[in-house]
């Protein structure tokens, strides 16, 4: 907690010119209202950031954080005078330059615009800014997120389609157009994503979740996004918040909706805050913690030192990016209110949290527990890079954990099935290698409060691409398709792997995040459109569109239990169930055909039972058929 606030106790409102404008002749209203304006311009050129910039009536909750950025500001007293809103504190810290004025709103207050007057507390000169509460979105608190009937459509912005050439470099932004560098800015932006939403859903994704989009005026390598310098703006390479607002709506209208990946970790070391923090506190002491130690366990280990936590939470990310200070109550109310801003705001469908343990445990509960009490049916997916399952589940909604710690995210990502699967495919069959690698796996379920709602992949923006980790097996990538859009949990795809992108150097996060071919102008290969598209590509597309397409209607695999049965001889076989539907999946390592019986699958098979085979759209007979060598089969049981 921080030891530098100061908090004083509210001011009383005040009386504004509107009733004695009322009053008066047009020709005195005009007078009047030109020299407020004159005077509101020249005082608001001392105010440099009000934070939120705006925000909602009706919200859960009625307290809102408004940060006032300002010369000297903490010496001046702030008053509203608007029906349903009330000062209820004001915080000062060590840095004069900021204000935090605490309100309450009450519910039933009315949408409209107020003044915030502040009056100095020496000289009795008073500065003006309009604030302005927005009527909320019909429903808003009910938002549905996303679940396992959604397939989550990963994208790079940078990297994806560069639809407006005319903001590829932004005068006084530093990191300029390169699109020879990999680790350079390549003109990929909002507009590219707008223009190709047709694809999107063609393809059959239904979720659509972007690398951080907010601004990183960073001087190296800010195409990643994840060293944010503004965090209520989209960086002007992209475009602007109007056009993020387009993304939402023109992707809605298609059945697809946004994710928005946030980082309550770490900003951008040129985030405007740096050069004049709130308070001394407000990141942690560099030359105090340097690096954090990534040991990420240490916060679950019941033997862990106390040290250990502290320089994992509290060390730097890296140097660029500075780990700032949740244990300040100021900051950390700011974080949370950023979430639920660019949630009303671009009417989210989720968000995906970065670097997710890093916060530490208790902040990370508050962020979640806030949100999800905000919006009950939302989703938030954490980044918890572990492949133990016993590190993942701790982070889960509804845990219940031996030191009593409880969160409220919904999701976390299934980190410890993809490391599973990626072993399984491309290990040798034997006793313990291969298929038995995701067998095992999946009984650390138990674990879990709710292993259907657990993000799976094959691969995302900084690992090796799935085809590259397959070593370009195609028989194998096919495996990892089909088990990732049939297993429990929900889907997500990294962009181009439908078209079996693959990085040569293994790690190289510049070639993990490739171009997307037909993305620019003059791109002699067109992956949008199929316009010279080599056949292996093209083949591999339409593989993935059409088990896509048919993962988007089948409730059995959104809603389904699973059984599966132990490997055996290279062939493995599980089963989606739901009422009388059954859907049957095999996946077969060996180069010769092999022959499934029914009779091997008892519980779930009869001998009369006929099924469909989902690739190829062919009948079968459940009581025995045949699956390829190398091949893997998607059977609907009618």
């Amino acid at each position: 907690m921080s030891n530098i606030l100061k908090t004083r106790s509210a001011p009383c409102g005040w009386v504004g010119f509107l009733y004695l404008l009322t009053m008066k002749k047009h020709v005195v209203q005009l007078l009047l209202m030109a020299v407020l304006l004159g005077s509101y311009s020249a005082y608001s050129q001392e105010i440099w950031h009000v934070e939120p910039p705006n925000w909602w009536t009706n919200m859960t909750n009625p307290e809102l954080q408004i940060m006032i950025h300002g010369d000297q500001i903490a010496k001046y007293n702030p008053t509203i005078d608007y029906p349903g809103v009330v000062i209820q504190r004001v915080v000062s810290t060590d840095n004069p330059n900021y204000l935090f004025i605490y309100l309450t709103i009450d519910p039933n207050t009315n949408p409209g615009q107020f003044d915030i007057q502040l009056v100095s507390l020496k000289t009795g000169r008073k500065k003006l800014r309009s604030y302005e509460l927005l009527e909320r979105r019909l429903g808003s608190a009910e938002r549905v997120g996303f679940d396992a009937s959604d397939v989550m459509y990963l994208i790079t912005p940078d990297r994806f389609a560069n639809g407006d050439t005319g903001n590829d470099s932004v005068e006084g932004m530093a990191d300029k157009f390169n699109r020879t560098d990999d680790f350079g800015r390549h003109g990929g932006d909002l507009k590219g994503i707008i223009d190709n939403l047709d694809y999107i859903e063609e393809m059959g994704f239904t979720a659509l979740w972007l690398n951080p989009v907010v601004e990183n005026d960073m001087p190296r390598g800010s195409y990643h996004g994840y060293a944010a310098t503004d965090l209520y703006s989209i960086d002007a390479r992209y475009g602007s918040n109007d056009d993020y607002l387009t993304l939402a709506k023109e992707a809605k209208k298609r059945g697809i909706g946004i994710i928005m990946d946030q980082i309550m970790n770490h900003c951008g070391s040129k985030h405007w805050w740096m050069d004049d923090l709130p308070a001394e506190d407000w990141v942690h002491s560099f030359d105090k913690y340097k690096y954090s130690t990534h040991k990420r366990v240490s916060l679950h280990d019941p033997y862990a030192a106390k040290s250990d936590q502290e320089y994992f939470t509290n060390g730097w990310f890296v140097e660029t990016m500075p780990d700032m200070n949740q244990d300040n109550p100021l900051l950390g109310d700011y974080l949370i209110q950023n979430s639920i801003w660019w949630v009303e705001y671009a009417d989210l469908k989720g968000i995906r949290h970065d670097t997710h343990p890093y916060g530490g445990l208790e902040f990370m509960k508050e962020y979640s527990c806030r949100i999800m009490n905000e919006y009950p049916n939302f989703s938030i997916v954490g980044e918890e890079w572990s492949v133990n399952p016993t590190v993942i589940a701790k982070w889960q909604a509804g845990k219940q954990n031996p030191d009593g710690y409880q969160s409220c995210m919904p999701q976390m990502f299934d980190f410890p099935l993809q490391a599973a699967l990626k072993d399984a495919l491309a290990e040798e069959e034997s006793w313990g290698t291969g298929w038995i690698k995701v067998y095992e796996m999946l009984a650390n379920d138990i674990v879990y409060a709710n292993p259907m709602n657990l993000v799976i992949f094959p691969d995302n923006h900084d690992m090796d691409r799935v085809f590259t980790q397959v070593n370009k097996d195609y028989d194998l990538f096919k495996m990892a398709i089909v088990y990732n859009l049939t297993m429990r949990g929900i889907p997500q795809f990294y962009y181009g792997t439908e078209l079996l992108m693959a990085n040569e150097k293994p790690g190289n996060h510049g070639e993990i995040r490739e171009d997307f071919p037909g993305g620019w102008p003059g791109d002699e290969v067109n992956a949008f459109t199929g316009y010279n598209l080599p056949d292996d590509k093209s083949k591999a597309q339409t593989f993935c569109k059409t088990l896509l397409n048919w993962r988007k209607g089948s409730r059995v695999i959104h809603e389904g239990k699973l059984m599966h049965y132990a490997p055996k001889n290279g062939v493995y076989v599980y089963f989606r169930y739901l009422d009388k539907k059954k859907v049957m999946v095999v996946f077969n390592k060996n180069k010769s055909e092999i022959t499934i019986k029914s009779e091997d699958y008892r519980e779930m098979l009869d001998a009369g039972d006929v099924g469909v085979d989902v690739l190829s759209g062919g009948k079968l007979k459940m009581e025995e058929f045949a699956v390829a060598g190398r091949g893997v089969m998607v059977v609907e049981i009618e």
